[in-house]
């Protein structure tokens, strides 16, 4: 099938993630960029169908990527990079306006597990939440930041987005009775 065809097409329950990465170096072509990798590997482990991570610079242009990855609604979106403090650091401005629901718990945590080994990433100005139905999160631009981001992630995830599906708690609802389906 050709992708025209719509071979390139996500099968209506394939579940969808995104990844931008914000680094004008990366963009630039003058260093690797080594995070979004990592994070498209992991979301794909855990089957999403994650295309390659758009690499784009710092600011607007990120903010750019953000709004483009939200418009395709995937249930996932990571960004990587632009969480510190310099005067080009705006991740956390261009994703924190489109979230609905904040999710403030998740960041708290990944600064602490940060600063336990390098006391400046409490300095990482990251914000998770949801956009609609996609749960969003800002992660450091260092592996060490991924990693501790992913791992919080990992057993939370799949509850995170059922919960928004409206599953609730306690897994699917049925919608007539308001109590949990039967399994």
């Amino acid at each position: 099938m050709s992708a025209a065809d719509g071979a390139d097409r996500p099968r209506d329950d394939e579940r969808r993630a995104r990844v931008v990465v914000a680094s004008t170096s990366a963009a630039a072509g003058t260093a690797a960029d080594t995070t979004g990798p990592m994070i498209a590997a992991w979301l794909r482990e855990r089957g999403f169908a994650t295309p390659e991570p758009r690499v784009v610079a710092d600011g607007a242009d990120t903010a750019a990527a953000v709004r483009a990855a939200l418009a395709d609604a995937p249930e996932v979106l990571l960004t990587t990079g632009g969480t510190g403090v310099s005067p080009s650091d705006a991740t956390p401005e261009a994703v924190e306006p489109l979230l609905d629901v904040r999710l403030p718990g998740l960041v708290e945590e990944l600064r602490r597990r940060g600063a336990a080994v390098l006391p400046s990433a409490l300095l990482t100005r990251g914000v998770a939440g949801f956009a609609g139905r996609t749960f969003a999160m800002t992660l450091p631009g260092s592996p060490g930041g991924v990693r501790d981001g992913l791992a919080i992630l990992d057993p939370i995830l799949d509850h995170l987005i059922a919960q928004r599906a409206g599953a609730g708690a306690h897994g699917p609802r049925d919608p007539a009775a308001g109590r949990p389906v039967s399994r």
